[in-house]
């Protein structure tokens, strides 16, 4: 890996061909693989040039072969574009020149090339560059499966088409048959049914040279599930390859908060315990791949990274050298870089003009989990437009996150008007006051179609969408987006993130620490209310719990503070002050 960081899987389509963008400068990105509809549609889209055999979600093994034909073409069209720019000459401002420019300069490769510019025209310089280019290293296309979106496909609405053949488990098939040589970052818990399927695959089982052509990366918000997940793999033979943990709330797309438990003590804990967790698995593993008749195995690499609400220089290197992480991803503020994701016009004009309140953590997820949203997003415009006509909710047409059987033998969506009418003409039916039905209501119309709104923009923003189809935008950013506000060059944001510029210098914003902290309390003091509309002795448990965790954490940035004070100023009085002032609020609430 030549650079220091990545950028996370955006949605679903706002990173689906990231990799044609970055990947030849050597930056690896994260391509979901939910929406079979998209990539078929994305894959006719980038083989305009070539020969392009449609597959129609009708034919036998579709999703799959979709998903293994989109991947097999990116990873050809990343390979010729990073051979050709190896091709060209070294002159200033090209291509060639920008891989090598974008390095960190810490980068030995970086100070290699600096070195070259500055050497005498003749013979030996070309063979220096010729040594240079040698050593370029394109970025990774790795792909990202939610655990959880595993619908269960019946053929003809009845008949049960078998376990293999649930989303996730076709998804990963999709990726194992892909040529790609890269990693399945495995989100949203675990699912024991998908953990398995792997094992199906011998490209996840080391070859006769003890490597991996594909790898599990586990994005995980705690030690003790990240082992726990681990530990199951292991026994079937399949080694973690890299552990990226995700701020709780601090974060885009899905939030998944933890019980108190922030970033901090978590990267300390890995920190501490990363030796011991690998021996322990690496025991497992290796017992397990002997039953399996495999020999003479050597340790193999497993790295730990972590993204959410990383803005700053400051920041990146701290996490980078105290938690001796190998990666960190920038996800949200690459939402700003046309170079780099999909963002239509309209939506990128309302990102860039964003404030702080812009951005909120809802309930609007079909899935039932948190999600980040964002104000007056087109996708919410719509929602509000169809319950004021008396039509709540929204068509179904792709059914990727259909997991409700309240009302129905076959799964439905939350989101969608067939589940909402039902739902609301059940809550009539009940005796609630006028106050109980209204936050009722509330709950059950909150909930948005993200299967057509995280594609929206992407159709938008390169001119394929439909007549027919909705120009309603869902996005999910991280609230640090909020203090990125204008478009960027690609090569403005990686120098931001090495500290070669820097584009929040007039900015007033929190330590990501800090952030995640006072969300972490919002989240709480909303908790609480809920707990207080509806008193349970479990609930009351969970919250003192959840505070003990938030307080445990305050202290251990107390001794962040002890310690790095003096050295780095990432822990002088801008972090301090804010810290103790979120201490007095927490301790404040009573429960």
């Amino acid at each position: 890996m030549i650079h220091k960081f990545h950028i996370p899987v955006l949605g679903l389509g706002y990173s689906i061909d990231t990799p044609l963008k970055v990947a030849k400068f050597g930056i690896s990105s994260v391509v979901s693989i939910v929406d079979d509809e998209l990539i078929e549609r994305m894959r006719a889209y980038h083989s305009r040039d070539i020969e392009y055999i449609p597959i129609g979600k009708k034919e036998d093994n579709s999703r799959a072969r979709r998903i293994t034909c989109y991947l097999n073409m990116l990873d050809r069209r990343v390979e010729h574009d990073f051979e050709e720019l190896k091709k060209m000459p070294f002159v200033a401002g090209n291509e060639l020149c920008r891989y090598f420019e974008m390095l960190p300069e810490s980068s030995q490769l970086k100070q290699g090339y600096d070195l070259m510019v500055d050497y005498p025209e003749g013979e030996r310089k070309g063979i220096f560059q010729n040594l240079l280019r040698k050593q370029m290293v394109k970025g990774a296309i790795d792909v990202n499966i939610m655990s959880k979106v595993d619908r269960v496909n019946h053929k003809n609405g009845n008949s049960f088409t078998g376990d293999e053949n649930s989303d996730a488990l076709i998804a990963l098939r999709g990726f194992a048959n892909s040529r790609l040589n890269s990693s399945l970052v495995l989100s949203a818990g675990m699912n024991a049914r998908l953990y398995s399927y792997i094992e199906q695959f011998e490209d996840f089982f080391p070859n006769e040279q003890g490597e991996l052509s594909k790898k599990i990366i586990l994005k995980v918000s705690d030690f003790r599930s990240a082992f726990i997940q681990a530990k199951f793999l292991a026994k079937k033979g399949i080694w973690v390859s890299e552990f990226r943990i995700e701020s709780g709330l601090n974060c885009g797309g899905h939030a998944f908060a933890t019980a108190g438990y922030l970033l901090g003590p978590i990267l300390e804990e890995f920190k501490q315990r990363k030796a011991e967790m690998t021996t322990e698995l690496f025991s497992i593993y290796t017992a397990a791949l002997s039953a399996k008749g495999f020999d003479h195995l050597s340790l193999p690499k497993q790295k730990i990274s972590v993204q959410g609400g990383v803005g700053t220089q400051l920041e990146n290197e701290f996490l980078l050298k105290h938690y001796q992480l190998d990666s960190i991803g920038w996800g949200s503020p690459f939402l700003l870089v046309p170079e780099a994701t999909n963002v239509d016009d309209k939506t990128l004009e309302s990102l860039m003009n964003a404030k702080e309140d812009s951005f909120y953590v809802s309930n609007s997820s079909p899935l039932g989990v948190l999600f980040n949203n964002f104000k007056n997003s087109g996708i919410d415009l719509q929602r509000i437009e169809r319950i004021k006509k008396g039509r709540p909710g929204s068509p179904c047409t792709k059914k990727y996150l259909c997991s409700n059987t309240e009302f129905t033998k076959e799964p439905i969506c939350t989101a969608s008007s067939a589940y909402q009418k039902l739902k609301i003409n059940d809550l009539k039916t009940k005796d609630l006051s006028i106050d109980q039905f209204e936050r009722q209501l509330d709950k059950v119309t909150e909930k948005v179609c993200l299967c057509e709104g995280l594609c929206s923009s992407t159709y938008q923003s390169i001119g394929i969408l439909k007549p027919k189809e909705s120009k309603a935008v869902a996005i999910c950013p991280g609230p640090n987006l909020a203090y990125f506000s204008r478009i960027y060059s690609l090569d403005e944001m990686v120098g931001h993130i090495y500290g070669k510029i820097d584009l929040l210098e007039k900015v007033k914003r929190p330590n990501f620490f800090i952030k995640e902290l006072d969300l972490y309390i919002n989240y709480f003091n909303e908790e609480l209310k809920l707990f207080l509309e509806e008193v349970s002795a479990k609930k009351q448990v969970q919250l003192q719990k959840f505070k003990t965790q938030l307080l445990e954490g305050i202290d251990y940035y107390k001794y962040l503070i002890n310690e790095f004070a003096n050295q780095s100023s990432l822990f002088k009085d801008k972090f301090k002050q804010p810290l103790l002032a979120a201490e007095m609020r927490l301790k404040e609430t009573a429960i």
